[in-house]
């Protein structure tokens, strides 16, 4: 599973990060690599319980990170 993350800074300076796919993986930072950070450890958590609940197929996951 091939997961990528997109950034944007906002007008108020903050960044956004969300994982492109998996609703509900949208986070905010102070830093870009701080929105990215908290946006990927989100995806794993919302795989995690999908994996759990039997609703994602276990197999390799790599998060890459979208130029911007």
């Amino acid at each position: 599973m091939r997961l990528t993350v997109a950034t944007e800074r906002e007008d108020d300076g903050r960044w956004i990060a969300e994982v492109i796919g998996l609703p509900g993986t949208m986070r905010y930072g102070q830093t870009r690599a701080d929105a990215i950070s908290k946006a990927a450890a989100l995806a794993l958590r919302v795989l995690a319980e999908r994996i759990e609940a039997g609703e994602e197929p276990l197999e390799p996951i790599e998060i890459r990170v979208a130029a911007g």
